[in-house]
């Protein structure tokens, strides 16, 4: 009696049912070091008319691929992450290629690389090179779209960025797991492609995992070990080799200004600007956190090239930024004396004065209240949160302008700020 014969082949790439899968992760632990490439499984029958059992004749007939495919459970949605270490870029035949310092990028350049591996479907391997000599895996799928000169992993990716917060994410920054104890089991990095709606319980996540390159809306920060994910910020945006910047590069984009903006560029403007006359607005810094100073110190600027309304708002754009690095424009005058500024700053809006109110404009306006000789109903110092005792001493003001009625409320506009902080 002939029996049915089976051979072994290594398991599909392409593959995701659980069957290959297993075997996907059990090569990969090195139980069977001779085998190489993929191939499908694949089983050989006896020929028909083979006799089987008790002398009936039979035909051995092989079930659709699809078939046994369907007895078998649903593949892990959160296949292992395993990668390589750290290594050269790879050219053609496996050869190392030359390596490179670390070069500048901007977030649009960062996700249009993320975006070529998703378009060319690019299967996950620990041990294979792309086109491009980067890795094939989770660590170097980062490596490629930051553009780095060779193939790092969890463990050294961190060298290249800054650490940030969470809510600080923009597209082009990346979630990071590195587990130390056991860099196999779990560590993983994926690259940010921004928020999926307002609750910020989800972001498009660019990443590299089993079978191939992916782009989908992922839970903050990762399916598995979410609490453990780390948000980082490329260092070389928006500079250059040797960590240096470029004196003519261009305009990063305004989501680069603003609440909540923290990066190279935020750090470079403000350094500019005390060039050109205004460190009085910085009591530290410049730093890559954006803050009142930087918005301040815009508009200080602004306002000396002539601009006024929505051109001087104290956020940069293309021309504010060219006369900055071009060093041309007006430089920031001095401050007036006895304590006003030559210009008095824009009016921030009506909604950072309302109960609940906390920010930087309301302890602004209190130490101006306070310097006008109109601060008798503070028992402490100004603050940020909005109090009654705001509204009563900006109430004060107003009446001693001789305004009554819905003109003495006690709310600020922009009459009342602007000859608030009018020069004396």
């Amino acid at each position: 009696m002939a029996l049915p014969v089976f051979e072994e082949y290594e398991p599909d790439g392409d593959c995701d049912c659980t069957g290959c899968a297993a075997r996907r992760r059990t090569l990969a632990a090195g139980a069977h070091p001779s085998a190489r490439g993929c191939r499908r499984a694949l089983v050989a029958v006896t020929a028909a008319g083979a006799v089987i059992g008790g002398g009936g004749a039979a035909t051995a007939v092989a079930p659709p691929s699809g078939a046994v495919r369907a007895q078998l459970p649903a593949a892990d949605p959160e296949p292992p992450t395993e990668q390589g270490r750290t290594g050269p870029l790879h050219g053609p035949a496996g050869k190392p290629a030359a390596g490179a310092p670390l070069r500048s990028t901007t977030r649009t350049e960062i996700i249009n690389r993320a975006k070529t591996w998703v378009a060319a479907k690019v299967p996950y391997s620990m041990t294979k090179y792309w086109s491009d000599g980067y890795r094939q895996d989770c660590s170097g799928y980062v490596s490629m779209a930051w553009d780095l000169p060779g193939n790092e992993w969890t463990g050294t990716l961190a060298q290249f960025a800054d650490r940030i917060a969470r809510e600080d994410l923009q597209p082009g920054d990346i979630l990071l797991f590195h587990n130390p104890a056991d860099p196999t089991s779990g560590s993983h990095v994926t690259i940010f492609g921004g928020w999926t709606d307002y609750t910020r319980s989800h972001y498009v996540a660019y990443e590299q995992t089993k079978p191939r390159t992916r782009k989908q809306s992922t839970p903050m920060a990762y399916w598995n070990n979410s609490a453990s994910y780390a948000a980082y910020r490329y260092k070389g945006l928006g500079t250059v080799a040797g960590g240096g910047t470029s004196a003519s590069g261009g305009f990063p984009g305004a989501a680069s200004f603003g609440p909540g903006a923290n990066n190279a560029h935020v750090t470079r403007l403000g350094q500019m600007l005390v060039e050109r006359g205004g460190r009085r607005f910085y009591r530290e810094g410049p730093g890559p956190r954006w803050t009142d100073a930087d918005r301040r110190a815009t508009q200080a600027f602004q306002l000396a090239q002539g601009w006024r309304g929505a051109e001087a708002d104290g956020r940069p754009g293309p021309h504010t930024w060219r006369l900055l690095t071009g060093k041309t424009g007006r430089d920031i005058p001095a401050a007036v004396t006895g304590g006003s500024t030559a210009q008095p700053p824009a009016f921030p809006g009506p909604g950072h004065f309302r109960p609940g109110a906390d920010n930087a404009h309301v302890t602004r306006l209190g130490q101006q209240l306070v310097k006008r000789g109109f601060g008798r109903h503070y028992a402490t110092g100004p603050s940020p949160r909005w109090s009654e005792a705001d509204r009563r001493n900006v109430q004060d003001f107003q009446r001693a302008q001789g305004w009554r009625g819905a003109e003495a409320d006690g709310y600020p506009g922009p009459h009342t700020w602007r000859r608030l902080f009018a020069a004396r």
